[in-house]
């Protein structure tokens, strides 16, 4: 999938995953109850800071902070916009 989005200097553009439709029991999670993914894949990458390279690329499944990023919409599309910092972990 190409992005026409370029974040700039150590962000990422992250496509969330979508949130848990359900238990492991097996019931239905409402709305209002489910909780924001905190999983999702990078779309785009900066180009770094002079002596700070990225470590991820597009395609890494990666795990962030629950109220990391900024929300944006981009042609109908949900995305998170947050720096590199904010990442977790690479699944």
């Amino acid at each position: 999938m190409a992005l026409n989005i370029k974040p700039i200097a150590d962000r990422v553009v992250v496509e969330a995953a979508p949130a848990e439709e359900k238990t492991a029991s097996g019931i239905y999670i409402p709305d209002t109850a489910k909780e924001k993914p905190q999983r999702g894949t990078v779309v785009a990458v900066g180009d770094g800071k002079k002596d700070e390279p990225l470590t991820v690329k597009v395609g890494d499944e990666v795990l962030y902070g629950k109220y990391a990023g900024t929300e944006i919409t981009y042609e109908g599309k949900e995305y998170l916009i947050m720096r590199e910092s904010d990442i977790y972990a690479v699944l």
